[in-house]
């Protein structure tokens, strides 16, 4: 697989740039100061990436043009992102992505981020956008119980197993996005591909092994027992599906 070229943005403010181009097989990310971009043209190269930040909110684009399998990739947000393009060129396999970030033990899934599109004339096989939420988080794994202490022909009996703790509950799937489109009314709505679905819910915790009672053992004159294992825990419950997110789709 060919290395990710990571290309670091030195124009600002960015509201100035005419134009900003990503080569092949390379990620650019936008600086996250300004709070709406206006661009002349947008030109992501085959299997390229622009990354958008969260505090951009409008993008204006007289030329957007996507190569093979290239991405416009928008980071979570709580404010819905702005796009609106005068002329825009999609190639096979490219698409837009304002999925939600998949949760951690730390911190809750994020959903997908609202989007308006509105694109005046538009070329493309397939306009792809991907808004699905991010998937939870799954449980903890329970612990698993300690093992009894073995007997002892001078210290008495041996000790029981102790019980495997209770597995954790998998952590519920963010929302998918709502997303709202303006397209020419001579593109095809068979051809629009929007995901909304919410995230997985995570995996349940697996519950945790019972401890296995202590040995018994044979003296001289009798002999000590061995002591029963303890119990396994109970396995968590599996986190909830997101809510699916909406499409609009308008033709002008």
């Amino acid at each position: 697989m060919r290395k990710l070229i990571l290309l670091v943005s030195l124009f600002s403010p960015l509201a100035l740039a005419q134009s900003i181009s990503v080569e092949p097989h390379s990620l650019l990310r936008l600086p996250g100061k300004a709070g709406s971009v206006t661009l002349e043209r947008l030109d992501v190269a085959d299997y390229g990436t622009l990354l958008i930040p969260a505090s951009l909110t409008e993008i204006n684009v007289g030329q957007l043009r996507l190569g093979h399998e290239a991405r416009i990739a928008i980071v979570p947000g709580e404010q819905p992102l702005r796009v609106q393009a005068r002329q825009a060129e999609l190639a096979s396999g490219s698409q837009i992505t304002v999925r939600g970030a998949p949760g951690t033990y730390q911190k809750p899934a994020l959903p997908g981020r609202n989007l308006e599109l509105s694109v005046e004339s538009l070329k493309a096989e397939v306009l792809s956008i991907d808004a699905r939420g991010g998937a939870g988080a799954p449980g903890y794994a329970g612990l698993d119980g300690a093992n009894g202490k073995a007997a002892g022909c001078t210290w008495g009996q041996a000790g029981r197993g102790a019980d495997g703790d209770n597995g954790g509950n998998g952590h519920d799937g963010a929302a998918g996005a709502n997303v709202r489109l303006q397209l020419p009314r001579n593109y095809p709505a068979a051809r629009v591909k929007v995901r909304v679905e919410g995230g997985q819910g995570g995996e349940a915790g697996v519950a945790g092994k019972a401890g296995a009672g202590g040995k018994g053992k044979g003296c001289l004159i009798y002999r000590a027992d061995g002591a029963t294992a303890g119990k396994p825990g109970e396995p968590g419950q599996p986190g909830a599906m997101g809510a699916a997110g909406t499409v609009a789709l308008q033709h002008f």
